[in-house]
């Protein structure tokens, strides 16, 4: 049965995620060895070396949700708990949180930071995955089978928003609504959600009109559409991004040879790692990128339509839409395509709590993968044999009679 399970594996995804998160280590040394030196007075490899520490957390996480059964995660004595702590480490940050970039979203662990709202996106995916997959039956009973798991959407989006961090609370959102659509429940029921969310949302960026509309947010808008018409102020992140991506042309300046990284772009290794990458290996590292994510995010939904589990399919929907919207926040930014909104780049950023729960996420993933493939080879292997015994020994007892 080991052998069987083990056969059963998606191997070119575990590949991909893997040799993504290897070159995102090596992009991190190249992005931050200049700031780890000028701004932060530590070694070059200082980033580096926590980045592979939190590497070797994700791959230790990925191995152990890899290796748990999906299935078990929709048990209320696991919902629950997971529910509780999420709430409680939003919930913290009010107590104990420190404030990076004016939003009050670490808490500080002696040495470490971590990031309670990137472990709410998992949560969130397996909590409404799970729900919504137990009320199958009863799916378009509005009051019933859809109402009921938003209020812990709601309440984790608020805690977030108010920190204020608007960038991952509308991820959470989004992520939350693809599960939604994809969950069965019909147009009407849909319509009705869009309007309670209006409801819902207006009286609160009216409360929080001052951070929601703060001058620092308004500039992101207004300046991604000419960032050089202020270059020095608000368009400054985006035109030095430009700079990067322009002077990297087809094949790059050479690993490690950023011009715009010395100084010049900020957050080189988290938010504007995509540019320093065009910058230093062109069109080609570009591309490896895009085709690496494309492959983790088309592989999830097509682990989705094959998965015959609700549970394991909105799983995966999740999961895949986590990495493809937060994908295309960063890249869009980076590039101007949308306002900056200071996400990082899956598997590739530097930042701990976002790869340690990218590590829990993608081992969720292949783990339903794996039920999927092992349903369909040997599920069904068994069954034609069970129908061709079957068969012959009814042209036994046939020949028998004859």
């Amino acid at each position: 049965m080991l052998k069987k399970i083990l056969k059963s594996y998606d191997y070119s995804l575990i590949i991909v995620i893997a040799l993504l998160s290897l070159f995102g280590l090596v992009m991190v040394y190249s992005a931050s060895m200049v700031t780890a030196i000028q701004r932060h007075e530590v070694p070059a490899d200082f980033f580096y070396e926590k980045q592979k520490l939190n590497l070797i957390v994700a791959m230790a996480a990925f191995i152990l949700t890899a290796l748990f059964p999906y299935k078990a995660m929709k048990s209320t004595r696991i919902l629950v708990p997971m529910v509780t702590l999420t709430l409680l480490g939003l919930g913290a940050l009010f107590l104990f949180g420190k404030v990076t970039n004016n939003a009050l979203s670490w808490i500080e662990l002696g040495a470490r930071s971590i990031q309670p709202s990137e472990f709410a996106k998992v949560s969130v995916i397996i909590y409404l995955s799970a729900v919504y997959a137990k009320k199958q039956s009863y799916i378009n009973e509005f009051n019933k089978g859809v109402v009921p798991p938003l209020v812990y959407l709601v309440l984790v989006f608020f805690l977030v928003a108010v920190q204020p961090d608007f960038g991952t609370a509308g991820i959470i959102m989004l992520i939350a609504i693809s599960i939604i659509l994809s969950s069965g429940m019909n147009l009407k029921n849909i319509t009705k959600l869009v309007l309670i969310a209006v409801i819902l949302v207006a009286p609160l960026a009216l409360i929080m009109k001052d951070e929601v509309f703060s001058a620092k947010r308004m500039d992101r808008l207004t300046s991604y559409s000419d960032p050089f018409k202020d270059e020095e102020n608000s368009g400054y992140h985006l035109a030095n991004s430009y700079y990067a991506i322009g002077s990297g042309g087809l094949t790059g300046l050479g690993l490690g040879q950023s011009v715009q990284k010395l100084g010049y772009l900020p957050e080189a290794h988290t938010d504007f790692i995509i540019s320093v990458i065009s910058e230093e290996l062109g069109i080609f590292g570009v591309g490896f990128v895009l085709l690496c994510l494309g492959f983790i995010v088309l592989r999830g939904i097509y682990i989705a339509l094959k998965c015959k589990d609700p549970f394991g399919s909105l799983l995966a929907i999740g999961i895949s839409s986590m990495v493809g919207i937060q994908s295309f926040i960063n890249l869009g930014g980076a590039s101007g395509v949308i306002p900056l909104t200071g996400v990082p780049l899956p598997f590739v950023s530097y930042g701990g709590s976002s790869l340690l729960q990218l590590g829990i996420a993608m081992g969720i993933l292949v783990n339903v993968s794996m039920f999927v493939n092992f349903e369909e080879k040997y599920k069904s292997r068994d069954k034609q044999k069970a129908e061709t015994e079957a068969a012959s020994g009814s042209g036994n007892v046939y020949r028998f009679r004859s």
